[in-house]
């Protein structure tokens, strides 16, 4: 430590005192461009010593001191050794917010400040909005600014993300029990999951309980996120995004990207990995990519080059601004461009019958892995048809290579014998080693039509976010159908209304006429 000067101090946030690391390059009383930070995830720490804890946090960001950046860390409120209890995202806008003006005040501020969050710490910023003229640059990596996605899929509720994660985050340092398994989201009615988990009402999680159309009043409120939707549509300054195509949030990312005005994008730039969350933590299951991973592909210094390149004015940005880097999956190569949807497209007909299955809610299918809108990335899936109540089919081997890019979609043409049910689709490519997952989508009846009479025929669309990948000659794609992902999503009850108010749930016989049914791929 002894060629920078590092120390820690308790910032008083709305009577809570949050401890906060300072390390600045040099010793001396010099100005210095800062890169904050905010962190939830240190409650590993509670009970290490403060200057232990410095020490840790210096080598882990030494990169950037080295490029003659401050780095100002903070615990966020109710986590690591800052007061005051975490109620995920509730504090969040007030705690950054006085976080930042707390730096302005301090002596070796220059003028500029550099935002970096991943995940949850990037929600910490995107909360903040709109940001001061003394914001420069971020790398905003792997969040979505939409709450409602992170809580739902077309009112599906994602167990993983705003269920298991929020269980673990809320009020984590408090010693109390919680009467928690993953199989309490098969409570009903979910109404009560709060008082059952917690031992008391949660107004945030209730309300959003009683929320699951976008078009919800809870959405517009501060609980539901409005803070933060839209933060990164107009910003003065230029934002590196980075995902993967199996993050948990890679079509809000993009949404997000179509939304930026021109002026924004022309100096961003969004680079996507074909990883998961974690970006190159490769799963058992799961599978590798020859230089996929950011860091291989763009060298470990790759946010304080796009940091360097906007402080200094160098003549090469690391990354093609108002462009996306991606990663061509199979195909196993990097590539920019503007990943527009491609301009052809290929239609394959599902089959030429009807098939029907009988859905029970209280023995609910489930799939691997999460792909991109829950938890678990990409996974080899069971064998097909796996279940009765799970029909796979494959298309015909290709006939040539053939690379699909941007939006696939589905549809299904299906009845059921209830007033409600879901449908479920997942897609996969066949490999050597097994049938790989792809993307999935998931809808019900009366959220997509409004209203459904039993025994008629309707179609159901199904939109799948964002990928690039290369099917090869030979190879086939494979689709599941069925009427519950119950690892990832809340099953449907086969009952119309309301889901957290529902006390039964009852069987379904469901069928669907593969002759009129689909899916979609825009193709190169």
């Amino acid at each position: 430590m002894a060629d920078y000067k590092v120390y820690y101090e308790y910032v008083n946030s709305s009577g809570c005192n949050l401890f906060t690391v300072v390390m600045l390059p040099e010793r001396g009383e010099k100005k210095f461009p800062i890169v904050a930070i905010r962190d939830p995830y240190v409650n590993g720490c509670i009970d290490k010593d403060e200057d232990d804890i410095i020490v840790e946090r210096l080598d882990k960001h030494k990169n950037y001191l080295k490029k003659g950046y401050a780095v100002v860390y903070q615990q966020c409120r109710g986590n690591g050794k800052s007061e005051g209890v975490c109620i995920p995202y509730i504090n969040e806008r007030n705690d950054s917010i006085n976080f930042l003006d707390w730096i302005r005040k301090q002596d070796f501020y220059d003028g500029e400040i550099y935002l970096w969050g991943q995940s949850y710490l990037t929600s910490v910023w995107y909360v903040s909005a709109p940001f001061g003229d003394d914001i420069k640059g971020a790398v905003f990596s792997v969040q979505d600014y939409e709450r409602y996605n992170i809580c739902y899929r077309n009112g599906f509720l994602k167990r993983g993300l705003h269920g298991n994660w929020y269980v673990i985050e809320y009020k984590q340092r408090e010693k109390f029990t919680r009467n928690f398994a993953s199989s309490t989201f098969d409570t009903l009615p979910l109404k009560d999951f709060t008082s059952i988990v917690f031992g008391e009402n949660i107004e945030d999680f209730d309300d959003m309980l009683k929320s699951p159309k976008k078009t919800d009043p809870f959405w517009q409120t501060h609980n539901g996120g409005t803070d933060a939707r839209g933060a990164t549509d107009n910003v003065k300054f230029p934002i590196l995004f980075t995902t993967g195509f199996y993050d948990i949030y890679t079509g809000g990312i993009f949404d997000m990207w179509n939304k930026m005005s021109e002026d924004t994008k022309k100096n961003s730039a969004l680079v996507v990995s074909p990883y998961d969350h974690s970006d190159g933590c490769v799963w058992e299951n799961s599978m590798e990519f020859e230089n996929g991973k950011r860091t291989e592909a763009f060298g470990e210094d790759y946010i304080t080059d796009w940091f360097d390149y906007i402080r200094q004015k160098r003549e090469k940005s690391p990354f093609e601004q108002g462009k996306i880097t991606y990663y061509r999956l199979f195909e196993n190569k990097w590539t920019t461009d503007d990943f527009y949807d491609a301009k052809s497209s290929m239609e394959i007909k599902l089959g030429e019958k009807e098939v029907s299955y009988v859905y029970n809610p209280y023995d609910a299918p489930k799939f691997k892995g999460g792909l991109c809108a829950n938890f678990g990335g990409a996974e080899f899936q069971d064998k097909p048809n796996s279940r009765h109540d799970i029909i796979s089919i494959y298309t015909s081997p290709f006939e040539k290579d053939v690379f699909v890019k941007g939006k696939m979609k589905g549809v299904l043409n299906v009845k059921s014998d209830c007033e409600d049910t879901c449908f479920y689709m997942r897609l996969s490519i066949e490999k050597e080693k097994g049938d790989y997952g792809l993307r999935d989508d998931i809808t019900s009846l009366c959220y997509q039509l409004g209203d459904y009479m039993p025994n008629s025929y309707v179609n159901l669309d199904f939109s799948f976010d964002e990928h690039a990948f290369l099917v090869k000659k030979g190879e086939r794609l494979r689709i599941d159908i069925s009427s519950a992902n119950n690892e990832h999503y809340v099953r449907h009850t086969n009952q119309k209304g309301l889901y957290s108010e529902m006390t039964t749930a009852k069987v379904a016989r469901n069928t669907v006429n593969l002759e009129k049914s689909c899916i979609k791929l825009p193709v190169e």
